[in-house]
């Protein structure tokens, strides 16, 4: 019966688990049951201490957080889940596969897999809409990561979080820049992209210095207006002061004034 649930509304035969069928096959001839209480949309089965969760297929619209914490292999995939909280894994430190492919997750947490970075050996998050992600969310993890399919936007960022990552070699050449800061690379494998040379954080780093020259011009550019309109707007007054001020008599004509004065007394 464990079987026939399984494969009414899971993976099929050719992509389950070796891990998932060991469990599935043990609890079937042992006679085993979930040490702890199943999620109402998923079916679980147990052994030796260890669970598989299978919730492929279930609508759901986000990861349950009432998942057993003994969970070996936890399949959500093909539901409609949109972002992987913080810590939402944090009591899953047995945890040694997870599969979150099909889904429309667009937004990773920085503490995403908190708890589960020394567990890990295959996370898969292919065929989702993640353009990004922070460089915090896969900090420590060793897992053999799946990202192909995704619209992924290539730049600096991205590069960082790559240079660190384990990917799934097979499915290496699927991850695509469906869009870059250098328009050129768009629809390329960003594999290729990186082996070709380029360094995506050296464009960022020229970027941001146009930026900064094209600012300083610009407050350099407002300072010379100011002074222009200053000296324009006040010019018929200098203009008045100057005449005033030829106006009056010099010091050379008083003196010689004050020497006549003294010459006819």
């Amino acid at each position: 019966m464990l079987v026939k649930a399984y494969l009414c509304g899971g993976p099929s035969v050719s992509t389950a688990s070796p891990l998932l069928w060991l469990l599935l096959f043990s609890g079937i001839f042992l006679g085993t049951t979930p040490a702890r209480a199943c999620p109402k949309s998923c079916h679980c089965v147990e052994k030796s201490g260890l669970t598989a969760v299978q919730c492929t297929s279930r609508n759901l619209d986000r990861i349950p957080p009432d998942l057993p914490r003994d969970t070996a292999v936890l399949l959500l995939s093909s539901n409609h889940i949109t972002s992987i909280p913080s810590q939402a894994f944090k009591d899953l430190h047995h945890l040694q596969e997870l599969d979150l492919s099909n889904n429309n997750i667009d937004t990773v947490d920085a503490g995403a897999f908190q708890g589960v970075a020394d567990s890990l050996d295959s996370l898969d998050l292919s065929h989702n809409r993640l353009s990004h992600v922070p460089r915090e969310a896969f900090a420590r993890l060793q897992a053999k990561i799946s990202l192909s399919d995704n619209p992924w936007h290539c730049e600096c960022a991205l590069q960082e979080v790559l240079r660190e990552l384990r990917l799934d070699p097979e499915t290496v050449n699927e991850v695509m820049c469906t869009t870059a800061v250098q328009e050129e690379h768009a629809g390329k494998p960003v594999i290729q992209v990186l082996d070709s040379g380029v360094n995506l954080c050296n464009f960022h780093h020229k970027t941001t210095d146009v930026a900064m020259f094209v600012t300083m011009f610009g407050w350099f550019a407002m300072v010379i207006g100011y002074v222009i309109y200053y000296v324009r707007h006040n010019q018929e007054d200098a203009r008045r002061h100057l005449e005033y001020l030829k106006s009056l008599p010099s010091s050379t004509q008083l003196s010689k004034d004050l020497d006549t004065i003294s010459t006819v007394l």
